[in-house]
Formats: C-alpha cells, sequence, structure tokens
C-alpha cells in the first residue's frame, strides 16, 4: 500500500480547488431538500461550469438525430427522421471499422473525420491551409493540451520548466502544469482595460522567471475563460511577434471561438493572424490550436470531443507526440462524431437547415440578453464591478468585500470570496465559484458564473444574487 510520501511531489504540489468545499456544502443541502427541511428556496440553482446542457438550453436536434441514428442504425431507414440527419449517419457509419461506432478508430481519430475538421480550419481562416496530418483528436481539448504539456514540461529539468499563464485562468489547465512538474509563470490580464491581454505584462513575467524556471510556453485563452474577453488582431499580432523573439511555443486555447457577443469585437484564430503575417514568423512561430464540441452552439461536455492542430512542429518531435496520443488507443467515437456535426452542420437549402438555424439562433440571442442583463444587474449593485462580456460562457465580476467580511472569512478558514460563495449557497440557492479558483490579483475578489441558462433561470439567479447581496453587505458594512 502506498503512503502519502510516496506519493509524487509534483501531484502532491496541485492546489486542492475551492469547488470542493462548495460540493461538500451542495451535496448537504440537496439531501436536506428531499428530507423537507424549509429553506429560503425550493431548489439550488447550480450556474458554475461552463455546460450548456446543464443550464437549461436543450441540445441541437440535428446533432443528436445524426448521433442517435449512428448508435441504433436501424434508424438510417426510418422516416421519423431527417433525411439529410440519415444520411450523415449513414457517411459515418460507413467510415468506421465495422460499421459500428463501438470500433476503435487510428489514433489521430476517423481519417474522413480529421480532413473534414481540416477543411473546416482552412474555411474558417479565410483560406490558410491546414494538413489533416496536422491534427488530432482526442477526449476533450483539455486531453489534448494536457499531451502537448507533456511534451513540453520537463519534470527533470534544472531549472524547471515554465509556461506563462494568464491569470485569470481555467483551473484545468494550471493543475496539469503542476502536476506534470512545471512552475507556473502568471502573467495578469488588465482587468480595468476589459481584461485585455498586454505585451508588457509578458515581459513583465518573463523578466520575473529569471532563475526561477525555464519558461518554454506562452499559454492564452481567446475567447476568455474566466474573464470574457476577445484578443483584436493588433493584440495577437504583438503576442505573435513576442513568442517569436522570445523562442516560445504557443498554445492557443480557442474552444469558445463561436460564442462571441461584443458588437466590435470579432474571432480571428491564431494560426490564421500567424499566416497573414508572413514570414519569417509563418514559418517559424510553434503553435498548437485547440477546439471542442464541449463548448459553442453544440455544448455536447459530455461526449467528449476535442481537437489540436500543431502548427510549425518540427517532423520529429511530430513521430513522439503521435507515439504519445497512440498510448489513449482513440478518441470516443461519438465525441468525434459530434466534432464532425460541429464543423459540418446543415446547410442552406438542407431539410434540417430551418430548424438548426432556428435553435442557434435561439441561443445566440439568449446569450446576447444574457450578457446584457447580467451587467445591468451586476453594476447596478454596491460592490460589484462587472466588465463587459465580449465572449465566453461567464462573467467574472469582481466583488468588493468589506474588511468585516474577509475578517469572518479568515475566521471560518475560507478565502474571502469562497465565504461569499457558500454564504450564497447556503442562503440563497445558487451555486457559483469564487474568483480565488481562477487566480486574481493580490487583495481583489471575483466570482464566476455561467451566463448561458434560458432567460428566465438567469433572472431568477439574478434576483437570488440581488437579494442575498444586499442582505450580505449591510451585514458586514
Amino acid at each position: 500500500m502506498f503512503v502519502l510520501q510516496d506519493i509524487s511531489q509534483n501531484v502532491k504540489n496541485i492546489k486542492p480547488l475551492e469547488y470542493e468545499i462548495l460540493a461538500r456544502r451542495l451535496s448537504l443541502i440537496k439531501k436536506e431538500l428531499r428530507q423537507g427541511v424549509r429553506k429560503p428556496f425550493k431548489e439550488v440553482i447550480d450556474v458554475s461550469m461552463g455546460d450548456l446542457h446543464m443550464a437549461g438550453l436543450k441540445p441541437l436536434s440535428f446533432v443528436r438525430q445524426a448521433l442517435a441514428a449512428c448508435l441504433y442504425p436501424q434508424l438510417v431507414n426510418s422516416s421519423r427522421l431527417p433525411v439529410d440527419a440519415r444520411q450523415r449517419a449513414q457517411r459515418l457509419l460507413a467510415e468506421c471499422v465495422g460499421g459500428s461506432v463501438g470500433s476503435y478508430t487510428p489514433t489521430a481519430g476517423i481519417p474522413e473525420v480529421v480532413q473534414r475538421i481540416s477543411e473546416f480550419i482552412t474555411r474558417r481562416d479565410g483560406g490558410v491551409p491546414s494538413s489533416p496530418d496536422n491534427i488530432y483528436i482526442s477526449p476533450g481539448s483539455q486531453w489534448c493540451l494536457m499531451n502537448i504539456l507533456k511534451v513540453l514540461v520537463n519534470s527533470e529539468s534544472s531549472p524547471r520548466t515554465g509556461v506563462l499563464t494568464p491569470v485569470p485562468s481555467h483551473c484545468t489547465t494550471t493543475s496539469s502544469i503542476v502536476g506534470l512538474g512545471g512552475v507556473i509563470v502568471p502573467y495578469y490580464l488588465t482587468e480595468e482595460n476589459g481584461w485585455q491581454l498586454h505585451v508588457e505584462e509578458l515581459q513583465r513575467a518573463l523578466d520575473s522567471a529569471k532563475g526561477l524556471c525555464n519558461p518554454v510556453a506562452l499559454y492564452i485563452i481567446n475567447p476568455g475563460n474566466p474573464s470574457g474577453q476577445v484578443q483584436s488582431r493588433k493584440s495577437m499580432q504583438e503576442v505573435i511577434r513576442f513568442v517569436w523573439e522570445k523562442r516560445l511555443f504557443l498554445l492557443a486555447d480557442e474552444v469558445y471561438q463561436d460564442l462571441v457577443y461584443g458588437e466590435n469585437s470579432e474571432f480571428i484564430s491564431y494560426k490564421r493572424v500567424l499566416a497573414e503575417m508572413g514570414p519569417p514568423l509563418a514559418d517559424a512561430v510553434e503553435l498548437a490550436s485547440f477546439h471542442s464540441a464541449s463548448k459553442g452552439f453544440i455544448g455536447e461536455c459530455g461526449l467528449r470531443g476535442g481537437y489540436v492542430e500543431l502548427v510549425n512542429l518540427d517532423p520529429a518531435v511530430m513521430k513522439h507526440i503521435h507515439t504519445l496520443f497512440s498510448t489513449d488507443s482513440c478518441a470516443p467515437v461519438l465525441g468525434q462524431m459530434a466534432l464532425d456535426l460541429m464543423v459540418n452542420p446543415p446547410q442552406p437549402g438542407d431539410p434540417s437547415y430551418p430548424l438548426y438555424h432556428m435553435e442557434t439562433e435561439h441561443i445566440r440571442k439568449t446569450l446576447v440578453h444574457n450578457v446584457k442583463r447580467v451587467s445591468e444587474v451586476l453594476n447596478s449593485l454596491p460592490g460589484f464591478c462587472c466588465q463587459p462580456v465580449e465572449g465566453g460562457a461567464f462573467a467574472f465580476p469582481r466583488l468588493f468585500l468589506p474588511p468585516k467580511a474577509i475578517q469572518k472569512a479568515k475566521e471560518m478558514g475560507m478565502q474571502p470570496d469562497t465565504f461569499y460563495c457558500v454564504r450564497l449557497l447556503e442562503e440563497a440557492g445558487v451555486l457559483i465559484l469564487p474568483g480565488c479558483e481562477y487566480g486574481q490579483k493580490e487583495d481583489t475578489h471575483h466570482i464566476r458564473f455561467c451566463i448561458m441558462s434560458p432567460q428566465d433561470i438567469l433572472e431568477e439567479v439574478l434576483r437570488r444574487i440581488s437579494c442575498f447581496h444586499t442582505q450580505f453587505m449591510r451585514e458586514v458594512s
């Protein structure tokens, strides 16, 4: 039997998630509600995760119809499904070994699906070529990112490997870096400027790593999670020049690329910007770009389908990456099919297009409405400041807590924003997550919650937060 000292020190260095504190309280509250214990609310509203379907929005009909026929091939001949959904399922099944979703696929994914992802990338990027040989499908984009980090992070090196990582940032990524023996080199997004990235801050972060670690990569999230900003072309060009000059590998997490709401905001991929900058940068900067079927309008988080496209990597390195992905056999076949349906949705003239267009427009309009409402409500409450949400799935408002609240949190052994989230859960039945989970400047506090709920649910969340916040601030002021 292992004892604690036998566990990898890298694993022990991973910071426990604040979510665990809230998850234990949530479990207890749900149990009490089932037992009839009286509370100020009848049910808990969970807006802690970026899960479109958990938030209450419905799956896309075409996606589920095609997947249903893939799982139960008899439906391919059924008139109960639209003809284009049946044809898509028939094609996908023909591309599976044995005509079944239960069969293994090649390491990188079903070859025809990988080819169609490559064609999607070329269309998205205005004709910039994409090779299927540089694409790997895996069980979600984080799995892809983890594998690329395994290549970049040398746990035996001295000094240790560093990765420049945004603050705030996706906590799963930071945990992965630490678990592999790497060092987080934080760079801070500028909250008062809409969480924008400034290259001067990247230089400060790089300078701060001298003598502590050897930075080898820069991790970017665009659109931001949890910060919700969308990078401009000018900002991306500055980042690309920076990584080229400093010889850093560029990791571009672009999973929220379909969710952009800002009136003057537009998603542009790092690959496209790099290509359009031309030589020598276009031929030299090493880039890994990540996308996923979990996010965007498709929102199929549980099917576990993501991919990475690799740009400008040495062929010798690509051989090792192929070997690394091979250790996982293959990504779930339904996840691969979900990716295919995401990058090749129904087109005008197809039988499923009118319903598909109606459903995706409903989601888009819901999110645009929600973004405005979150900003209006939170910025009207004393002690809150919410920057405009330009993209992504979350609001990340700053919370100005009085000294009395901070002292109470300290007495409870909690971070101040965790204390706020626990009180909100217990007294208003809303589950959100604290900013300390994602990193924040010292002596600042935030909360993060998903904005992808149907309008009526979001209105109830905002009502509960408003009522709780008013009472809480009165108590601790």
